[in-house]
């Protein structure tokens, strides 16, 4: 028997893993008109129980195993999302998935990231857990601590389906500080800490933008920087109010009256200001 080597022989094992791929999809196809399709993902059904049992079965083929699982993943996520009506979704195949993919391929960045997208959904889209999400991109930092656009995918976790505005900004911040990342990192970092009620910090980021280089970035230090000393003139007029005065309506730092609310009393930035929206403020249509 001549076996072959070398490049011919990579191409021919090549084929003869596409034609037996391909036997077993006609097979599967086959069979799929006899058997009852398979109506919930449940953690039985995933064949290979553990990272280490996947790695050590891939052999060289990580990075194929890697895929498959990743489609898998897609799969199990969308049947459990367009699944009918009275059917619990469990999505208990989704992390073990994900954890098994990345394994795999530590450096596979769309599962990093899509897959927390798909964890933190609010059931019944996902499954409604942040704190998976949170440990997958971990996962993904640690196989790779420069990638700033994973900080970032945990800076959102924490702001949308936490509320952890602290913790939020801290990873934008982060992410700020790593190789190649983008300059309205800071910005964003800013905002939540003043969205989350932390002005003190956030007007420190806002000093430190206001002397970069980006014209761009000084004008909307200066804007962010103002909106917190209208913040501050609210409190103080929220203070004196509360110890009895009577003060006159201010205006805020673009020399704008501020609105009282008739219902609660409280000041708001005026719509007619160049201060609004504030943070954390929606524009509604009127």
């Amino acid at each position: 028997m001549i076996r072959s080597t070398g490049f011919r022989g990579r191409a021919v094992t090549a084929v003869a893993a596409v034609v037996c791929l391909g036997a077993a999809i006609t097979l599967h196809a086959s069979a799929d008109r006899w058997a009852p399709a398979i109506a919930v993902d449940v953690p039985g059904l995933l064949y290979l129980q553990t990272p280490a049992v996947a790695r050590r079965a891939a052999v060289g083929n990580a990075g194929l195993a890697a895929d498959l699982y990743w489609i898998r993943t897609l799969q199990h996520f969308g049947q459990e999302r367009l699944s009918p009506p009275g059917h619990v979704r469990t999505y208990a195949l989704l992390y073990p998935l994900l954890d098994l993919t990345t394994t795999l391929d530590p450096n596979f960045s769309i599962a990093y990231r899509f897959g927390a997208i798909f964890l933190g959904e609010p059931y019944p889209d996902g499954p409604g857990r942040a704190d998976l999400a949170i440990a997958l991109l971990k996962k993904g930092l640690a196989a790779q601590p420069q990638k700033w656009q994973y900080m970032e995918d945990l800076g959102f976790v924490y702001y949308w389906h936490l509320r952890d505005y602290k913790a939020a900004a801290d990873a934008f911040q982060r992410a700020a500080d790593m190789p190649g990342a983008p300059n309205w990192l800071r910005p964003v970092a800013a905002v939540t800490l003043a969205e989350g009620g932390h002005v003190g910090a956030s007007r420190a980021i806002w000093q430190q933008l206001a002397q970069a280089e980006e014209e761009w970035l000084r004008n909307a230090a200066r804007l962010r920087l103002a909106q917190l000393d209208a913040l501050d003139i609210m409190d103080a007029w929220r203070r004196a109010k509360a110890a009895g005065a009577r003060p006159a309506v201010p205006v805020d730092p673009s020399g704008t009256p501020f609105d009282v609310d008739p219902a609660t009393g409280d000041l708001a930035v005026s719509r007619e200001s160049g201060l609004f929206p504030m943070p954390g403020q929606l524009q509604v249509p009127r």
